[in-house]
């Protein structure tokens, strides 16, 4: 009966988030579907401090979405989507985590819990890099060869970016440990700081996890070229409306599968400083 309560109340909530996320334009309509479901179920089998650490990376990957969003606007042709996630963004970020609170409902095993922090400080870092790194006053290299390349493309790295890789990484773990703390003082648990490693495993398995991303998006994502506009994009349908042509990576490999399985390779990583430590 309790699980149940959790995951009513989960739904609830994230359905309110979802509304709100829909009308201030950080979701599509299919984004809102995809939000829900993993609310309901990170709520409901994580619990609070699961569900909370998931709406701070939502809220705050949402704000720097529409952060300088004119200086960003022309860059809205090179990424597969804009910043109206839809379904398919909201499971590459938050499926992992889904799954990972299942198998926690299911088992109890602590190290879940690293896996889904190591998980979600790697979407919040990429969120956060790609949102800011595109302001970084000099061009990007990639991160494979050093060479420069335009603002935007898959794999670019740049100072700015690294920043707020490690930011975002540092953010998720420092959320869930606050508020583990919160409820632990609230009542009146005898191990209020139990959560601490998770800050150094989050920022571990966030930069990894991250990396992972960028790596693959310099070499193996799938990447299409806009006859018309002459110019490298994510999209098999460019903004201008031509059909684009595949010219390198692996076809399957989108930039959302690149995102759930970087996310995949952070929450390993930060298992593997939680066994660490």
């Amino acid at each position: 009966m309790e699980q149940l309560d959790d995951l009513l109340l989960g739904f609830a909530f994230s359905a309110a988030i979802g509304a709100l996320a829909y009308r201030r334009g950080s979701l599509a309509p299919s984004g809102v579907l995809g939000a829900m479901t993993l609310g309901t179920l990170i709520f409901g089998f994580g619990g609070w401090v699961w569900g909370l650490t998931l709406i701070t990376f939502f809220v705050s990957s949402s704000a720097l979405s529409h952060y300088k969003e004119t200086a960003k606007a022309g860059l809205a042709e090179k990424f597969a989507k804009g910043h109206r996630r839809d379904l398919g963004q909201t499971l590459a970020n938050g499926g992992a985590g889904a799954l990972m609170a299942i198998a926690y409902a299911l088992w109890g095993e602590p190290a879940l819990f690293a896996a889904y922090l190591g998980a979600m400080a790697t979407v919040n870092a990429d969120t956060w890099a790609t949102e800011l790194g595109v302001l970084n006053p000099t061009p990007p290299r990639l991160i494979t060869t050093g060479r420069v390349v335009e603002v935007g493309a898959s794999g670019g790295v740049s100072r700015l970016g690294t920043l707020a890789t490690a930011a975002g990484a540092l953010t998720i773990g420092l959320a869930a440990l606050l508020f583990d703390l919160a409820g632990a003082l609230a009542s009146g648990g005898d191990d209020p700081w139990r959560y601490g490693w998770g800050v150094l495993a989050a920022l571990v398995g966030g930069l990894a996890g991250s990396l992972t991303d960028s790596l693959l998006g310099a070499s193996v994502q799938a990447i299409y070229f806009c006859p018309t506009c002459a110019k490298e994009t994510e999209k098999q349908l460019h903004g201008c409306g031509t059909p684009t042509r595949h010219v390198r990576g692996w076809r399957w490999l989108s930039n959302d599968m690149v995102n759930f399985v970087s996310s995949l390779l952070g929450a390993l990583v930060a298992v593997g400083v939680y066994l660490a430590v």
